[in-house]
């Protein structure tokens, strides 16, 4: 496969994890050319031995978290701007959609970052804390930390469980 169709290959991929992240598709379709922009600047310092997709991420994440930076935070879109998917299997299966895209929203951005990366995207931990730069405990615990609070949203708690730590 040639370097310009392994790139091609990633691009719904990054267009996924992009939309996840801005939740919204204009800002996504940004990100993903911004993205692709940048790999091909810096495509020759990719490393061959590795694999694109976890550099591709690397890239987005960091033209995602440079954009918070400099205050240009995405809006969230409201419960009517949602996507409306193709075709629905039941009522209930889009009342449990929506209810998950709330209770992400309500994840802290490290977080949900973490979470998509290792659950949506497949990432390994080690290729999610190089495309994130953290180490890889970081991402465990994230990762952990994360999917608890996420059951506990979808199991109706609005408070955050806190832990006693004596001194």
């Amino acid at each position: 496969m040639s370097s310009r169709d392994a790139i091609l290959a990633e691009i719904p991929r990054l267009r996924r994890y992009a939309r996840a992240l801005t939740r919204d598709a204009d800002a996504a379709d940004d990100l993903v050319q911004e993205t692709l922009q940048r790999a091909l600047e810096k495509w020759p310092l990719w490393q061959r031995q590795r694999d694109l997709r976890p550099w591709l991420f690397s890239i987005m994440h960091n033209l995602h978290v440079d954009g918070r930076r400099r205050g240009h935070r995405v809006d969230f879109c409201g419960d009517d701007d949602l996507p409306v998917p193709v075709q629905r299997a039941s009522q209930t299966d889009s009342l449990e959609l929506r209810d998950l895209e709330r209770a992400l929203a309500l994840l802290p951005h490290d977080q949900r970052e973490v979470l998509l990366l290792v659950g949506l995207e497949e990432l390994s931990y080690a290729d999610v804390a190089r495309a994130l730069n953290i180490p890889q405990g970081t991402v465990m615990s994230r990762l952990s930390r994360a999917r608890a609070r996420l059951k506990a949203l979808l199991a109706g708690e609005t408070t955050p469980q806190l832990k006693v730590v004596s001194t």
